[in-house]
Order: structure tokens, then C-alpha cells, then sequence
């Protein structure tokens, strides 16, 4: 009998959340199989079995807090054969009544991941008859894996009755994540002096570059343009020009950094991450983009890993793509700076003398007064408007 123990989890981080468990008491396992998911404030950690055997006991429940080196579970080595032959002749009628094919493409409000949605096809499952236990109701690989396995059961039980007439509160408990976002949200609020001060952009210039390399870009690269790489390399070149909107401070010590790991803020239904591309000043345009494409595949498909979220130096978080047009960005604690970016809007302009409308979109620049003056946040978000707005200064 070997027991299952909450293994290491990154720097800092000593509790996680049961987000859900993939295999239940009696089910056999191979080595490497996942057993259970856990959820920390930064990423969701697969916990998989170290040797094959059967799952004899779980001593923790989906929901519940657990710090490293916790017992939650026993597997007893064996390969389960017994359970599996006393189920089998139960299984056995069912195994001639041919399934119904169906498409495995899901339906209005129902959420399938890619490995779930193949393995419904493969087998002629509706993922839409699936009842989703991932987060937000996903329907995953393990659910379509139970369907397959009990094809004759009766007749659906009645759906679980709503919330009560007049019932208009619900409550439920806070993930990992989210309390500690709550918490490093607060502590940066409380330790460090926070201001913020605004700027606008013309995007014209930038706008018709982009236009004009879109197509070549994915062509050669095999990548999308947006416009996320030109605001990393403009906020690299402008912290080049200002290093203490880059620097940290470590008690009463000033930490310059001579590098950018430039954060790029994610929302997703399991809270906010701020994936970091390493060494985004000594990149191009285009590595950029590739580099912010592969995090956010990551990020996606929930296989962050630690290195991914740590070491970040500045923060860009972008409020537009949800519609925003003015925001006050918090500090990504410890840093001391993090840059806002807003909604492009055709607004009128005086150009030369005379009325225009152009695309602008204000952006913000949160900052710790402790370490930066008014002066140098101001000439930041200057220097990083100029450069969007002369984007062949970003080569020179």
C-alpha cells in the first residue's frame, strides 16, 4: 500500500484547493495515471499515481484545503481484476445495443475540452448528454470515459431541482486562487503608495503597420499579429529610457533590474494569472508574439507552469479587449509599475489646426510613489506614446 501525498508546489506556496478528483474508490490505475487536481493561487497541479494498483481510499474531498506533504489517498498495488470481472456481467447486455452516432460538437451554453470533444466522436457520444464536472461545468475526458463505460443505465434520473422559488442568495466556498488574489490585491493596496496618471494614443500609424504585416507575418511565422508585441516592445524601450519604473524595493534597498520579464495580465473563469514573457527586451516584434501566443495556449489549456508566473518585473494588463475605456490598474506586487491599456475609440482630434477623427485609446500607468516620481511616470507613458505613435522608432 503506497500512500498519495500532496507533492511540492512551487516556490511560496505551501496550500492548495481539491479542485476535483479523476478517479473514485475501487477504480484501478496504471503508473502515471492523474488521480486528482489540485488548485493553487497560480496554477492547477496534476497529481498522478507513482505505481499501478487499485485506488482503496481517498481521505480528502473535492473542496478541500490541503498543504504539501498531506496524506490524500492509499493505493493498494494489484490491477483491480477482481472489480472488473464482477462487473463486467452487468456490463454485458448493454454491450449489443449499438449507440446512436452523433457529433461531437457542443451545444448552446455547454462546454467541451478538445480531448473530451475527440473522444466523443470517437465513440458516437453527445457531449451535450454529458453531465460536466470540471470547473464551470466542463464536460472532460474522465466524464466522456464514464458515459462510454455505462451505456444501459436507466433512464436518466430527474435533473436536480433548481434553486428554490425566492431563494436569492447562494453561497459557496472561496477557491485558493481567488483568496490570494484577494489578499495580493489588498497588500499592494496597503504597501506600497499608489498613484496613477494617463495618457492617449493615435493608433493610426501603429494600426496601418500592423495591417500592412498581418498577412506576411502568418505567412512566414505562422502566427497572428496583434497588437500586444508592439505594446511590449514600446513599454520595453520606454522602460530602457526610465529603469526605476522597472526596479523593485527589498526593505530599504532599491533592486534595478536590468531586464524585462514583462507580465502579461490573463482573466479566465478560475481568476486572474499574469503569465511573464522572459527577456522581452532583448526579443523582436515577432518573437514576442510568438512567445505571448505560446503562454496563452498555456494559460488555455491550464498547463502554466511556475516559471511561467514567477519572475515577472512589469505588468501590461489590457481592459480593452472587454470593452473598457478607462481604468485604474492595481500594482502586480512587488513590482512598481504596471501599465493599462484601453479600448481603441474613433474620437474627433485637433491634427494641425484642424478637426479629425482618429482611433485613440487612453492609456494609464499605476505606479509606487516610494520609488517613482511623478516626473518619470509621466515621461514613461510619453516615451511609450511616442513610440506607438512613430513606430519605425522602435528599430532605430
Amino acid at each position: 500500500m503506497s500512500s498519495i501525498k500532496v507533492p511540492p508546489l512551487g516556490e511560496s506556496i505551501v496550500e492548495a484547493t481539491i479542485s476535483r478528483w479523476l478517479k473514485s474508490e475501487g477504480d484501478a490505475v496504471a503508473a502515471g495515471d492523474t488521480l486528482v487536481e489540485l488548485e493553487t493561487d497560480k496554477i492547477t497541479v496534476e497529481v498522478p499515481a507513482l505505481e499501478a494498483g487499485v485506488l482503496t481510499k481517498r481521505h480528502k474531498g473535492e473542496g478541500d484545503v490541503v498543504n504539501v506533504g498531506d496524506a490524500l489517498g492509499e493505493i493498494t498495488a494489484g490491477t483491480g481484476a477482481v472489480a472488473a470481472t464482477a462487473a463486467a456481467p452487468a456490463a454485458t447486455p448493454a454491450a449489443a445495443a449499438p449507440v446512436p452516432p452523433a457529433t461531437a460538437v457542443s451545444a448552446p451554453g455547454v462546454k467541451v475540452s478538445p480531448a473530451a470533444a475527440r473522444l466523443a466522436t470517437e465513440a458516437g457520444i453527445n457531449p451535450a448528454d454529458v453531465t460536466g464536472t470540471g470547473r464551470g461545468g466542463v464536460v472532460s475526458k474522465p466524464d466522456v470515459v464514464a458515459a462510454i463505460a455505462a451505456p444501459a443505465k436507466a433512464a436518466p434520473a430527474p435533473a436536480a431541482a433548481a434553486v428554490p422559488s425566492g431563494t436569492r442568495e447562494t453561497r459557496e466556498k472561496m477557491t485558493t486562487r481567488r483568496k490570494r488574489i484577494a489578499e495580493n490585491l489588498l497588500l499592494s493596496q496597503h504597501q506600497t503608495a499608489h498613484l496613477t496618471t494617463f495618457n492617449e494614443i493615435d493608433m493610426t500609424a501603429i494600426t496601418a503597420l500592423r495591417e500592412r504585416l498581418k498577412d506576411r507575418v502568418e505567412k512566414a511565422q505562422g502566427i497572428k499579429l496583434s497588437y500586444m508585441p508592439f505594446f511590449v516592445k514600446a513599454a520595453c524601450l520606454a522602460l530602457e529610457a526610465y529603469p526605476a519604473v522597472n526596479a523593485q524595493i527589498d526593505g530599504d534597498t532599491i533592486v534595478y533590474k536590468h531586464y524585462v520579464n514583462m507580465g502579461i495580465a490573463v482573466a479566465s473563469d478560475a481568476g486572474l494569472v499574469v503569465p511573464n514573457v522572459k527577456d522581452a527586451d532583448t526579443k523582436s516584434i515577432v518573437q514576442i508574439g510568438k512567445d505571448i501566443a505560446a503562454v496563452a495556449k498555456r494559460a488555455r489549456d491550464g498547463k502554466l507552469s511556475m516559471d511561467d508566473l514567477t519572475g515577472g518585473s512589469f505588468t501590461i494588463t489590457n481592459g480593452g479587449v472587454f470593452g473598457s475605456l478607462l481604468s485604474t490598474p492595481i500594482i502586480n506586487y512587488p513590482q512598481v509599475g504596471i501599465l493599462g491599456l484601453h479600448k481603441t475609440q474613433d474620437r474627433p482630434v485637433a491634427i494641425d489646426g484642424k478637426v479629425e477623427i482618429r482611433p485613440m485609446m487612453y492609456v494609464a500607468l499605476s505606479y509606487d510613489h516610494r520609488m517613482i516620481d511623478g516626473q518619470q511616470a509621466v515621461l514613461f507613458l510619453v516615451r511609450f506614446k511616442e513610440l506607438m505613435e512613430d513606430p519605425a522608432a522602435m528599430l532605430l
